[in-house]
């Protein structure tokens, strides 16, 4: 697959660590950033070609983008980097891939669909961690309920965060939380719901968070109702709550630019021993109209190492032409069960066991 695929943003932590599982896996991407000492000495250890350009003039990007089959885009906040590039693929007629898990980020792919599928295009995001896992464990409930008309998905143990991921959460303090009701997206407060669920080791609180399944999980299943979540000790989500009020100071010029410069200067990202440590476990439940429920666990190794693995083998099948043009989400593109392809993912069903209590706060 030489020459087919490019990976944009190929430096920084995650984009590193997809790189390199490209090479592993046998394929010889062409890398490419901004900063050209940086993709120089990453093209020369692992011996690929690369290439140097800003996302700041559309034409240099569609010229750049246009002689590759497919771009998988690495580089984070992707409220900065996704627009420029897959309109310069759309343009061009490569296919778009990126590990995003901003809900406006999918949601504005998803409104380029039929323009897509006029020009041949795939547009595929989201192929990381957030929301591999979680959106293939939303397919197979729906496919054990087909009619749910309401999805809750929730993850334990994000521990490890890269710059880019802590960026994208800087980015993400000024903003409300989100669910999706009867089809549209609905803006709520932050920590607007805790739950207490049990991901296999008994129950541990989770508040609602604006996950990028809030969009995606919509797609793949067409449930009209769904609320994402994640774990927090106890004290947290008192807290997440009593601090709604900071929001709009969070979301200033200032406040942005200096968060974001901590995040640069002080997260590195996790070692291959943390990594190797760090379990993720994914919590999902459908019910319907008519009370019946099921519901799912996962467990998946690192979040960064899943995202590796997924992203590499997305482009891969992307590139080659296994998917069709138009918007896809991870599981309509490849089945409920893709996740489990990949090392250390296992799924069990969890419906006479799962446990729910629920408050919520306006």
């Amino acid at each position: 697959m030489a020459d087919e695929l490019l990976v944009y943003g190929s430096y920084g932590y995650t984009g590193a660590l997809v790189a390199r599982t490209a090479v592993e896996e046998g394929l010889s991407p062409v890398l490419a950033g901004r900063t050209a000492e940086k993709v120089e000495r990453q093209a020369t250890d692992l011996g690929l070609d690369h290439r140097v350009f800003s996302l700041q003039h559309p034409e240099v990007v569609e010229s750049q983008v246009e002689e590759f089959a497919a771009v998988l885009n690495c580089a984070g906040p992707f409220s900065k980097t996704a627009e420029p590039l897959y309109s310069a693929c759309l343009n061009a007629g490569t296919d778009y891939l990126d590990i995003t898990g901003e809900i406006d980020v999918l949601e504005a792919i998803a409104g380029r669909e039929e323009e897509a599928e006029a020009t041949g295009v795939t547009l595929l995001p989201a192929v990381g961690f957030d929301v591999v896992p979680t959106d293939c464990l939303a397919a197979y409930l729906h496919e054990q309920l087909p009619s749910a008309t309401r999805l809750s998905l929730a993850i334990d143990g994000l521990g490890t965060f890269s710059p880019g991921t802590a960026k994208s959460i800087v980015e993400g303090l000024s903003t409300p939380g989100a669910v999706r009701q009867d089809g549209r997206i609905r803006s709520v407060p932050a920590a607007w719901k805790t739950r207490h669920l049990d991901f296999g080791r008994g129950r541990k609180p989770a508040v609602s968070i604006p996950w990028g399944d809030i969009s995606s999980a919509y797609y793949t299943t067409g449930i009209p109702n769904v609320e994402t979540f994640a774990t927090v000790p106890e004290y947290a989500a008192t807290l997440m709550a009593k601090t709604r009020s900071l929001a709009p100071v969070l979301g200033t010029k200032p406040v942005q630019k200096a968060l974001k410069a901590v995040a640069d200067a002080v997260v590195s990202g996790p070692t291959p021993e943390e990594r190797a440590q760090s379990v993720s476990r994914i919590w999902g439940e459908v019910t319907d109209d008519e009370g019946s429920r099921v519901t799912a666990r996962m467990r998946t190794p690192d979040t960064y190492d899943v995202t590796a693995q997924t992203a590499v083998e997305s482009a891969r099948r992307v590139a080659e032409g296994e998917v069709g043009p138009g918007f896809h989400t991870p599981a309509s593109a490849f089945g409920a069960d893709y996740v489990l392809e990949f090392d250390g993912v296992e799924r069990e069903d969890a419906s006479q066991r799962s446990a729910v209590g629920t408050s919520v706060g306006e």
